[in-house]
């Protein structure tokens, strides 16, 4: 089984080169699932039902989200109309949406997607750790191929999760920060891990942001209005390779650039 994970995906930009390109990479690469994180690619700031459906079109079929997740108002539309939108787990039991779910793959096999979101430096909510475990136990019943979006500001809270994980899960992929690392590796129980996947947006940008509004709030100290950049775009992922076992065989990095 080969499973796509798409870094997070920023704004009208990083909608666009999604639609441009997934469709081939999954021809490509063969692939039997895509997972993507949508936190920013409503305007670069939350979900909309309109962006989220946008993007299901394009091939992606699950979409996990972050600390954004509440930015757009029309979020509660959308956990509630759409169940393939997943939202980090270690909120409130009562918070709407769900924080996993099982997605069946191009072969009919099932894929447990979980989203977590850290605590370093982010939101205080429950322990990822423990909630991670409790969402396993849940799972495992159902399928042993299990992938953990942890969207966290800390690399080493990204890879405590990891090493934690490492054997329970297939992959734990890190998310927010924007910028692809180099680090994919299986771990020594068989857990792909990466530390961040990266950003699917424009490739001229400070994290998908206008570079000028961004520089002029780090001189000024002042409020700013954030706008999504324009230009040319790049595609960061993830390719996992996983076994019917759930153990991940190979993890590999994507990088593609655009322009329009």
């Amino acid at each position: 089984m080969r499973i796509l994970f798409i870094g997070d995906i920023v704004g009208r930009p990083g909608r666009r080169t999604v639609k441009n390109i997934l469709k081939k990479i999954i021809e490509e690469e063969d692939l039997d699932l895509v997972i993507g994180n949508g936190e920013n690619a409503a305007g670069g700031f939350g979900l909309s039902y309109e962006t989220c459906q946008e993007l299901l079109y394009a091939g992606i079929d699950v979409i996990t989200l972050g600390n954004h997740t509440w930015d757009n108002k029309d979020i509660f539309n959308t956990l509630e109309r759409e169940t393939r939108v997943v939202r980090p787990a270690n909120y409130p039991a009562d918070t709407p949406g769900q924080g996993y779910y099982l997605a069946e793959t191009t072969k009919g096999d099932l894929v447990g997607v979980i989203n977590l979101l850290g605590q370093v430096f982010l939101e205080a909510l429950a322990s990822p750790f423990e909630v991670a475990t409790e969402l396993i136990d849940l799972i495992k019943p159902q399928t042993n191929i299990i992938l953990v979006d942890f969207h966290g500001e800390a690399t080493s809270e990204k890879m405590a999760l990891g090493y934690y994980l490492d054997g329970q899960v297939t992959a734990v992929v890190g998310t927010h920060t924007h910028v692809q690392t180099a680090d994919e590796q299986l771990l020594p129980k068989g857990t792909a891990y990466i530390t961040d996947v990266g950003m699917t947006g424009p490739s001229n940008s400070i994290l998908g942001i206008d570079p000028k509004i961004v520089v002029k709030k780090f001189i000024t100290k002042l409020p700013v209005r954030f706008e999504v950049a324009k230009g040319a775009t790049q595609f960061n992922g993830v390719i996992i390779e996983v076994d019917l076992t759930g153990r991940a065989t190979s993890i590999k990095r994507i990088q593609r650039n655009m322009t329009n």
